[in-house]
Formats: structure tokens, C-alpha cells, sequence
């Protein structure tokens, strides 16, 4: 049976739906998807979805496992972002991460990773820019950072006008600090200060986007990229001018917005 939201809004084009837990938006999300890309499969034999990674998506990409109605072996996955010289092995790795939660479990035909510690890095952005050319993205999922960014761009490096479909970006200290919080790293001195990352040009090329942004430290944020500006000083406000997009947010993300 499908999660009914508590509450639905707009902002923009950005529809947005609030449910009671962060459980009951993981599994209202990967339904979601799920309808999306069952249709978008009986117009294609191939669909290309983008996944964030992270604590806040756990939920949601496990749920995924339950839409068993979808045919993963027409899919090609690609990811948002990947630390510069981490091992795909270290605890910390988006590739690890989505290896063991996404890629093992659910078997896409094909898994396109950044490969963020490859020997020469310009021939990586260069191999990744072409793959995202010649495979446009049906479906995103699009988290928000803490300090509201989407993939790795950090409010000091966000370019809404970027030309770069990938690039390498410095992390700034609210970024680390979030994956400090999040239990990835011992210190703060252990966080890398550098990671490739889609620019935001090439996230809002996405066709629809699906944004799963759950719990209480994501609410200033949230509110933030909501009711703020549509500027740099929260990346991901520019989700309030694509074409297709919903957020699912939790009653904690959600807590700051107005009433």
C-alpha cells in the first residue's frame, strides 16, 4: 500500500511531499521512482538514473529492493560525486557505498563510477563528461547538504552557469563537517578537502528529478532552498526552476518551514 504524505506543497515547480517519518519517505520515494521508471521502460529499452549517496538516502535506497516490479538489468547507473584519491575500498567511498547498497542488491546492467582516485584525474573528467554526453539522465536522486548542496557543490564553488560537466571542487569546512557528523571519518583532519563532483549545469539536465532529503539537521537547509533566494549561498534553491521535480522531506526536515 502506498505512504500518504501528511502534508503537500509547491514552490516554484518544486512539488513538495512531507511524511511522518523518514521511513514512510524512503518507501513513498522508491515508489515513486519505481512508477517512473516502469514507465519510462516501456517507452525504451534502456533508462539512465543518477543516485546520491549518504546517511540521509539509507531508507530510501533500500526500499528500492522492494519495487520488484522494475527491470534493473535495463539500467545504467551513474553517481553524483566521488572523493579525489580515496580508494574505492576506504569505509568513506561513494563507490563502496553504492557498490554494497545499490549495485549488489539491486544488479543494474551497468554502473558507471567516478573512479576519484584514477591515475591521471583529467583523463577521468574527460571520460566521465563524455559518458553524461552521450547518456542523458532520466531519473536523479538529488540529495541536499547541510549547507544545501547538491552533489559536492559547496556554496563557495557553486556555478549556476558552470560550463563543466564534471570538475574537481574544494570542500569547505560545513561540508566536512557533515561528513564528520556522520560517522565516515575519525576527524575533521581525516575528511578529504578535495572531490570530483557533477556541476550543477549537469544535475538540473536530469529529465525529473526525485530529492530525498530526511532528519532535523537538514532543516535549515531545507527551509533555506525553499523560501530563500534562488542563489549560490544555498546550491540547491535552483531546484525550484527545474522543469520536474519533487522533494520528499520528513517532519523533521520539514520543521522550519513556514506554517
Amino acid at each position: 500500500m502506498s505512504v500518504k504524505p501528511v502534508e503537500e506543497r509547491t514552490y516554484g515547480n518544486l512539488q513538495v511531499k512531507v511524511f511522518a517519518t523518514k521511513q514512510d519517505l524512503g518507501m513513498a520515494a522508491a515508489e515513486a521512482a519505481a512508477e517512473h521508471v516502469q514507465a519510462l521502460q516501456q517507452q525504451s529499452d534502456n533508462v539512465n538514473l543518477m543516485f546520491s549517496t549518504g546517511a540521509s538516502q539509507f531508507e530510501f535506497v533500500a526500499a528500492l529492493q522492494d519495487q520488484k516490479e522494475v527491470d534493473w538489468s535495463r539500467i545504467a547507473a551513474f553517481h553524483l560525486d566521488e572523493y579525489k584519491d580515496m580508494s574505492d575500498q576506504h569505509p568513506a567511498s561513494f563507490r563502496l557505498w553504492l557498490r554494497t547498497r545499490v549495485e549488489e542488491p539491486l544488479k543494474p546492467g551497468l554502473f558507471h563510477y567516478i573512479e576519484g582516485d584514477a591515475p591521471d584525474i583529467d583523463a577521468e573528467l574527460a571520460r566521465y563528461t563524455e559518458l553524461l554526453l552521450a547518456n542523458p539522465i532520466d531519473l536523479g536522486f538529488i540529495g541536499i547538504g547541510e549547507n544545501g548542496h547538491i552533489a559536492f557543490n559547496d556554496p563557495p564553488v557553486a556555478d549556476f552557469a558552470d560550463p563543466k560537466v564534471i570538475k574537481i571542487v574544494e570542500l569547505d569546512e560545513a561540508c566536512r563537517r557533515q561528513q564528520l557528523g556522520e560517522g565516515w571519518f575519525p576527524t575533521l583532519d581525516d575528511v578529504p578537502k578535495e572531490a570530483l563532483s557533477l556541476t550543477i549545469p549537469t544535475i538540473m539536465k536530469c529529465r525529473k528529478i526525485i530529492s530525498v532529503v530526511p532528519d532535523r539537521r537538514k532543516a535549515e537547509a531545507v527551509k533555506n532552498a525553499l523560501e530563500g533566494p534562488v542563489a549560490t549561498s544555498c546550491p540547491a534553491s535552483v531546484l525550484r526552476t527545474h522543469a520536474d521535480v519533487t522533494l520528499f522531506l520528513d517532519a523533521d526536515s520539514a520543521s522550519l518551514l513556514s506554517r
